[in-house]
């Protein structure tokens, strides 16, 4: 193990998240070289990915960002690119700042473009390790299958919760759905934990209560939103309205989503499939696998979906207790799929 990660102290109740990402999800042999990247913030759980990597005697190169570069950073420091152009697998498990997501996006076009599998732990904390990343990601991976398969087949998909939101969202059948379940592959890297699958949709409209979190480096600062949910209102796809009684979050949030001219546009449309995830902890990279439906404004992962338009920026919403309908089909009623074993839902509504 690297001497620096030697010396860090890991909490027992870490090893089995690391086991999974690395033994479960990115299923890395001895023989393939590993690029494990980190910051201060995420070193001990970074520690505890290096024992694991370790225990399987797989060759890895360890970097910190703030050894490397100056943070936030402007763009993904040279010598880290330069490096993942030797690896066959890669780990991202660091935190967020505010304007960094050019930086990781410089990461994941080599991760793309050399078919790396990659695993994308940004803002991984204790608790997702010792939550969602024990999830049995086998049966995830299942249950992801049964629910693209709906959505494929589907030209429009109706999302509503008790707390107000009710969207609509028309599908465009030149683009793709994509899996993301946490079982990764060279085709797609993926976020740990996984559990979701999204598209590009092809017009979204409605009104979305964003009563769990918001993306980015917002979601840090903001937190769950349930006692102060923020409402915004989509038309044509683009965002035309945000209210929220935290006057605060309310101006970023627009702010964010004005950034460039389609950082108000849907990019994603996601149905989260992690049945291990039970509730929102006020973390983006959790809480969007959630059971539900969650959209993105901003860049819409093109090079995946097909979708020809891009974007500097990407921020997520997520809600509670979604029912959803995949044309007349209902696949999920408070938040619980209502699927049998193949895949077809038990009722109608």
């Amino acid at each position: 193990m690297n001497q620096v990660l030697k010396e860090v102290a890991v909490e027992p109740s870490l090893v089995e998240g690391a086991r999974n990402a690395v033994g479960v999800c990115l299923c890395i042999q001895r023989h393939e070289k590993v690029t494990l990247i980190t910051d201060h913030a995420s070193i001990e759980i970074a520690a505890a990915l290096a024992a694991e990597l370790d225990n399987i005697g797989a060759p890895y190169s360890f970097w910190t960002l703030e050894e490397v570069a100056p943070r936030p950073l402007a763009e993904m420091p040279r010598p880290v690119l330069d490096d993942l152009e030797t690896s066959q697998v890669s780990i991202f498990a660091a935190q967020a700042q505010a304007n960094e997501l050019r930086s990781r996006m410089h990461m994941t076009e080599v991760v793309t473009r050399r078919k790396i599998r990659h695993a994308h732990m940004v803002n991984i904390s204790k608790q997702i390790m010792r939550d969602g990343m024990r999830a049995d990601f086998r049966e995830v991976d299942r249950i992801s299958l049964q629910v693209i398969e709906i959505a494929r087949a589907a030209a429009l998909v109706r999302a509503k919760t008790p707390a107000g939101t009710d969207i609509s969202a028309e599908m465009n059948p030149d683009y793709k759905w994509l899996k993301t379940s946490g079982i990764i592959s060279q085709n797609t890297w993926g976020n740990l934990p996984g559990g979701e699958i999204f598209t590009t949709p092809g017009e979204v409209n409605g009104t979305f209560v964003v009563d769990g979190v918001v993306g980015d480096y917002l979601c840090a600062k903001y937190g769950d939103l349930q006692s102060e949910p923020l409402t915004i209102r989509i038309k044509g796809n683009r965002l035309t309205e945000a209210h929220c009684a935290n006057r605060a979050l309310e101006d970023e949030f627009w702010r964010y989503t004005h950034t460039d001219e389609n950082s108000d546009r849907v990019g994603e449309f996601a149905i989260g499939t992690n049945i291990g995830v039970r509730d929102v902890i006020g973390n983006i990279l959790q809480d969007e696998k959630i059971p539900g439906v969650h959209i993105a404004f901003g860049d819409p992962y093109g090079t995946y979906t097909g979708a020809p338009w891009r974007c500097s920026t990407h921020i997520d919403v997520v809600g509670r207790k979604f029912d959803i309908w995949a044309d007349d089909r209902m696949i999920m009623r408070g938040g619980e799929f209502v699927l049998d074993r193949t895949g077809f839902s038990q009722g109608f509504e």
